[in-house]
């Protein structure tokens, strides 16, 4: 059977894991194929809550394999830590394989990451200071150390004595800090090798092997599409590579784009964003506060609070379209239940223009001035609600234009964190 992709289709944070977790249950495999720790999922099962940064959110399903693709980038210390959290309350981590292409996140990543957000200054991106975007780099420049090379000592060695000498030469002569000790490092991370070895292998044989059985493979992306590097609101993106789109999972997972039959991307009802960066439909009263309250809009990873906004019809059209969604899948309703009236952006006005159509410009997203349609709210609690026909007529109204105006189906409705919170539209798997 065909990989099935799921995105975010806004700026991260549309509740993903909670998806890809009431996915997983009839999926095979379950794979993770872009970002890093960077980017948190939490799930909430019979088990309690679990807010994952590095495993699929498939883990929790007995028997399942989860792979961490060769797209992302990998804190050994960090997916030692979950994988020892998942253990220690009951989660088999035995199906879980991470392949030996992946990026490692190295102890300069992350100071390199916050110095620089430092000498950016009033422009800093707003990173998370993981270290995630300078290993990416890293990458791209050829001077990456990956999965493969940390679980054999002597190749290990040998990369890291020329990659360390480059980087505290970075570190010292640019940035004024002190290097670091090649003797700790490498012991170190041999330990961290050691102990994620027994997981370490070449994953896109797994996930052909599944596919060419007829298995179900779930594609799980992390982050959202208006983060990505390429079609995102650049600069003010993640630095990840592969991208954040569906057309990256073929790449972040190794397999070829003919294998891949349906995209879905997931949607919050309303707008949150993390860090810096436009964002048109933001709110600054009381609105914006009540959505971040009621949702507890706090980044899974860091803790930050988001910023908060109505939805963006724009934004949301748009990366449907970069996506090739074929269908939606809309979160958090229920966090607008108290609301006696909801707002759609449903164009911009840059410069005295109409504009109808999400722009590149990080400059004219700046200057756009959202222009709403006003809803009537429903002032019902829904997270009760399992049928369409009992979600109240306001709520099923807001949905219809909402996917109207993406142009796309929605073929699910969350109502709440929990698995059976949701309302089926249509069938997914």
């Amino acid at each position: 059977m065909p990989a099935i992709v799921l995105i975010g289709g806004q700026w991260g944070d549309e509740g993903k894991g909670r998806i890809v977790d009431l996915l997983s249950e009839k999926a095979h495999i379950v794979t993770r194929y872009s970002a890093g720790n960077n980017a948190g999922h939490t799930v909430i099962n019979e088990r309690g809550t679990f807010r994952l940064r590095l495993v699929p959110a498939g883990i929790c399903y007995p028997g399942k394999i989860c792979i961490i693709g060769n797209g992302m980038a990998v804190n050994p210390k960090a997916l030692i830590e979950e994988i020892e959290d998942l253990e220690s309350r009951g989660v088999s981590t035995t199906h879980l394989f991470i392949s030996d292409r992946c990026q490692v996140v190295m102890p300069y990543h992350p100071i390199i990451d916050r110095l620089d957000e430092k000498l950016r200054g009033e422009n800093a991106v707003g990173t998370t200071g993981y270290g995630i975007g300078p290993a990416f780099a890293d990458k791209v420049a050829r001077i990456g150390i990956r999965m493969g090379d940390l679980i054999d000592p002597r190749v290990f060695e040998d990369r890291l004595r020329y990659v360390l000498n480059y980087k505290n030469n970075v570190l010292t002569r640019l940035y004024g800090a002190e290097a670091l000790d090649f003797d700790q490092v490498y012991a170190e991370y041999c330990e961290y090798g050691m102990r994620l070895a027994p997981h370490v292998r070449d994953t896109s044989v797994i996930v052909h092997e599944a596919l060419a059985g007829d298995e179900t493979v779930l594609l799980e992306g992390a982050q959202g599409s208006l983060l990505d590097l390429d079609a995102g609101t650049y600069e003010f993106v993640s630095a990840s590579v592969p991208s954040s789109l569906a057309a990256g999972a073929c790449i972040g997972i190794g397999i070829g784009p003919t294998q891949i039959d349906r995209v879905y991307g997931v949607y919050k009802a309303y707008m949150t964003r993390v860090g810096n960066g436009p964002m048109p439909t933001e709110l600054f009263d009381n609105d914006g506060e009540r959505i971040r309250e009621m949702g507890q809009e706090y980044g899974t990873a860091t803790g930050r609070p988001r910023r908060c906004g109505w939805f963006d019809s724009l934004a949301s059209r748009y990366t449907a379209r970069v996506n090739g969604l074929t269908a939606a899948i809309f979160t958090r309703m229920d966090v607008l239940d108290t609301f006696e009236e909801i707002k759609i952006c449903t164009s911009y006005r840059i410069d005295g223009k109409e504009i109808l159509e999400f722009p590149a410009s990080v400059g004219q997203l700046n200057r756009a001035q959202p222009v709403f349609e006003s809803m009537p709210g429903w002032n019902t609690p829904t997270t009760g609600v399992r049928n369409w026909e009992d979600l109240p007529e306001a709520a099923r109204n807001y949905v219809k234009r909402v996917e109207e105006l993406m142009g796309v189906p929605i073929a699910l409705v969350s109502v709440g964190p929990e698995r059976d919170q949701f309302i089926s539209l249509d069938s997914i798997l």
